[in-house]
């Protein structure tokens, strides 16, 4: 497999996406990583760096695309940034998955103009798992798709429990609906049409409408949103996570000083396993091709879950899955 890591995206790059490479590098042998960015950026951080040349190869391009540029205008502007080199290398053929933590909007954008979409795909949607006390929910859509068609989020069902029964090996994965009220008649005008679609589909296990304030309790396997409260909710959960184990360390270090080095590693052990970096990175389900996006804020053990991730939709060949299920029963527009 041949894997472009975008060396220049993300607020830690590059120094934690080379780290995360050189790391993934250590646990595959056949795979070759190709770094695209900044040619004398890259070589900085590097040339420290002991790792098996054969696996590693790097792509200059010298243009950025900021996390404040516009998307679309970027990817047209910016024709030899690091998103649009390593998207129009899938496109080629070139490589077979990308993976960058720079600009999402820029990101998906690159990937519907390089590669496409899938037949029969009519949006493609970033899928989130969150690791949760009561397991891992999967949320799609967190932010490709803000203003999605009932048919849309009907796809985003689909595909989604196939990566989840493919990546994540769950036979017979949940789907809920997130919306303000678990009854099929409460939601706006796009949530009760999409409840309708799921319900009337016999390859989804429709677990009905659920409320935001059930989603640690994992509610159902899956969550389908629009991209705009989905991404609200990544937001939303990421800094309760941090803030809620932060006050309980400092609470414990205040009331039971003499004890707190004993519950502390405690705490952070409860934080590395609900931290969004074991997840690695969200594919972008429907383009003809494979793309992970990372969080902004990336660091090496991010990029380094998010490179074995990809690994593993390559090796299930998800894209075919995809194909195969949308284009004999294509989503039926409702409203």
């Amino acid at each position: 497999m041949r894997i472009a890591l975008d060396a220049m995206g993300g607020d830690k790059a590059p120094g934690e996406i080379i780290a995360g490479a050189m790391k993934a590098l250590e646990q595959i042998e056949d795979d070759q990583l190709v770094l695209v960015g900044d040619e004398s950026a890259i070589h900085k951080h590097l040339d420290k760096q002991k790792y098996r040349k054969s696996q590693l190869s790097i792509v200059h391009a010298p243009e950025v695309v900021a996390m404040d540029d516009p998307p679309v205008e970027a990817i047209r502007r910016k024709r030899k940034s690091s998103i649009a080199i390593m998207n129009k290398m899938a496109a080629a053929g070139e490589v077979d998955a990308v993976i960058s933590a720079g600009n999402t909007g820029a990101c998906v954008a690159a990937s519907q103009l390089r590669m496409r979409l899938l037949p029969g795909v009519q949006r493609p949607g970033i899928l989130v798992v969150f690791p949760t006390f009561a397991g891992p929910v999967a949320v799609c859509d967190v932010g490709a798709n803000i203003a999605p068609k009932p048919s849309h989020l009907y796809q985003y069902a689909l595909m989604s429990g196939i990566y989840m029964r493919q990546v994540r090996n769950l036979q017979n994965p949940t789907v809920g609906l997130i919306s303000i009220g678990q009854e099929d008649a409460k939601g706006n005008e796009l949530v009760r049409s999409v409840n309708q679609l799921l319900r009337n589909d016999e390859r989804i296990e429709f677990v009905g409408n659920v409320e935001p304030r059930d989603f640690f309790n994992h509610p159902a396997d899956i969550l389908v949103c629009d991209g705009f409260v989905g991404n609200v909710i990544l937001k939303l959960t990421e800094g309760l996570a941090d803030s809620l184990f932060k006050t309980i360390g400092r609470e414990i270090a205040r009331q039971k000083p003499d004890i707190a080095d004993h519950f502390l590693p405690v705490v952070d052990s409860l934080y590395a396993r609900h931290d969004y970096s074991e997840y690695g990175g969200a594919p972008l389900l429907g383009v003809d091709g494979t793309c992970i996006i990372c969080h902004g804020s990336s660091n090496a053990r991010a990029i380094t879950n998010a490179i074995l991730t990809v690994r593993k939709q390559l090796k299930f060949n998800i894209n075919h899955k995809i194909s195969e299920q949308l284009q004999p029963h294509p989503a039926r527009e409702n409203g």
